[in-house]
């Protein structure tokens, strides 16, 4: 039997009608979406379903969105036999893998991110920060050229998603990204490209957001979970509710390390993964990472009903 680890996508793969066909499907996916409901006292899961897009795309929306749709095909997974060793999210996806793995109930974890969306939207007026993907450039060339910008006097400018070899996310002062942007394309970068958020998510410039929530994630019980967490901040498989705590704290405004993550998680014996939520952007990743790494999507009834089917 594969070695199988579950894996939880962050903002940006949102999309209208997300979870709805699981929702139609099991009654265990659509008793997630009324949890979350019931625990934002709002109706979540008919903006999942029906829109308005704009409204989605709303960072305190996405946040819970997402996660709603992640632990809803995650029930399903696990209601029908599916076995996991370890979990990773990227970004707002740890939440849902904290969730999947027991360390957290999905109505305190959607209560939680909507605060933590609040919270980074609110650190920077929009506008003012910025994102952008450096694409077929070094790691450490995409840091020199952040480090260059910052000391011409360029603003705040850092390298926070270490996706996979040949892409990396900087973000920070708008300013300071185009800057760092250009810096990369004459270091060799094939293309630089912004991306469409609202804020410069774990930047430097989101400590306001980590200092504020902060006392909300030490007031939460988390427990201890079932099975490794490998956290954004260090690639360290965790269990216990104080480094999980820690690793969410520290996350908001400290890099991604998504790339460490996965070749950690080889080396310890992974050797196939499913992507549990929206689209297949991890995926994606696990493949640029490892060629040879099997990864399934499972986020609508067809995807999930393949996991099923070939993992179960």
């Amino acid at each position: 039997m594969p070695s199988i680890a579950a894996l939880f996508p962050g903002q940006g793969s949102q999309t209208v009608g997300m979870g709805r066909d699981l929702s139609e499907r099991w009654p265990s996916a659509a008793e997630v979406f009324a949890a979350v409901d019931r625990g934002l006292s709002s109706p979540l899961s008919e903006l999942c379903w029906n829109g308005p897009e704009d409204d989605l795309r709303l960072t305190e929306n996405t946040q819970p969105a997402l996660l709603a749709h992640s632990i809803a095909a995650w029930s399903v997974l696990t209601a029908s036999g599916l076995k996991i060793g370890g979990v990773a999210g990227h970004s707002l996806g740890e939440y849902s893998a904290v969730v999947a793995a027991g360390g957290l109930g999905v109505a305190e974890a959607a209560h939680t991110v909507r605060l933590r969306g609040r919270l980074m939207q609110a650190a920077v007026p929009v506008g003012e920060g910025a994102m952008a993907a450096v694409i077929d450039l070094d790691d450490e060339q995409v840091e020199t050229a952040c480090r260059a910008e910052e000391e011409a006097g360029g603003g705040v400018v850092a390298a926070v998603n270490f996706n996979s070899p040949g892409q990396v996310v900087i973000a920070g002062s708008s300013a300071a990204v185009a800057g760092a942007g250009e810096r990369c394309k004459k270091l060799g970068a094939r293309r630089v490209l912004p991306l469409p958020v609202s804020a410069p998510f774990h930047s430097p410039l989101m400590a306001p957001a980590r200092e504020g929530l902060e006392p909300t994630l030490r007031g939460l019980g988390f427990r201890t979970l079932e099975v490794p967490l490998y956290r954004n901040v260090d690639a360290a498989a965790v269990t216990a509710p104080e480094d999980v705590r820690d690793g969410l704290i520290r996350q908001v405004d400290a890099p991604v390390l998504w790339s460490e993550i996965i070749r950690r998680m080889l080396a310890d014996g992974y050797d196939t993964f499913v992507e549990v939520g929206t689209g297949n952007v991890l995926c994606g990743l696990v493949r640029r990472i490892d060629k040879n790494a099997v990864c399934y999507p499972a986020g609508t009834v067809e995807t999930v009903e393949k996991v099923l089917t070939e993992l179960v």
